[in-house]
């Protein structure tokens, strides 16, 4: 599957400047509600409720904009943090959607979901560095993590910041076989965490964003469904595999 460009003749036959932007404008906005599609398609296949998708992206641009100005990389963040699980699209619906623990066959199935949605996203214009948090988004602090084993400052910036939100939301949402607990436990998780499974400047930025996310949390609180420059701007199975 090839990148997706632009018409051969499109800037001979837009070189004023103005076309071309409000063109450029266009695909990015029709790649961004593509992406906000797919995040839903998928969390309805997994059967999750409430957006999932949309929520930890949103909520892990609260968390971005402390280490983040540039829009277009918090753009990155957001449509990485959407797609995170976009892989799962290969992994087959008895293995995804089984209520009893995975057996090793089945893990190492469902461990190769960030691979695949790194070959998908990757492939779409303008969201390599989205596509680099798709990949990294099931890495740990410690190393423990896979696909690739990464640590430290080694796993980028976006899934660092991601993997406290997913847990967050994992936490603190109702899912089929078990209902939410608070947002008090989640913290609790979040913090003892810290240093192994959690980068421990992302557990500092989300400790300093406490009062805002908890109660983005009790609001299931999203963004628009395309985000804007100015949005960006301003201000199964439990989650393991």
């Amino acid at each position: 599957m090839g990148k997706r460009s632009l018409p051969g003749n499109w800037f001979m036959t837009n070189r004023g400047g103005g076309r071309m932007n409000a063109e450029a404008d266009f695909l990015e906005l029709a790649d961004a509600a593509f992406a906000e599609a797919l995040a839903e398609a998928l969390d309805i296949r997994e059967h999750e409720t409430g957006d999932h998708s949309k929520r930890v992206a949103c909520h892990t641009l609260v968390l971005a904009r402390h280490f983040v100005t540039d829009p277009h990389q918090l753009r990155q963040i957001y449509w990485g943090a959407l797609l995170h699980d976009v892989g799962k699209i290969g992994v087959s619906d008895a293995i995804l959607l089984k209520q009893g623990p995975l057996n090793e066959d089945e893990w190492q199935e469902m461990r190769t979901h960030p691979e695949k949605g790194y070959r998908i996203v990757s492939q779409i214009s303008g969201m390599e560095d989205a596509g680099e948090i798709v990949l990294s988004h099931e890495e740990r602090f410690d190393g423990s993590g896979y696909p690739r084993g990464l640590r430290g400052e080694q796993i980028c910036l976006g899934a660092r910041l991601f993997a406290v939100i997913d847990t967050l939301d994992a936490i603190t949402s109702d899912r089929p076989y078990r209902k939410a607990t608070t947002f008090e436990q989640a913290r609790d998780e979040i913090v003892r965490m810290s240093g192994t499974q959690f980068d421990p400047v992302a557990v500092q930025a989300f400790l300093a964003e406490e009062s805002k996310l908890r109660e983005m949390v009790e609001a299931k609180c999203m963004l628009s469904p395309v985000i804007s420059n100015t949005q960006v701007k301003g201000g199964g199975h439990d989650k393991q595999h």
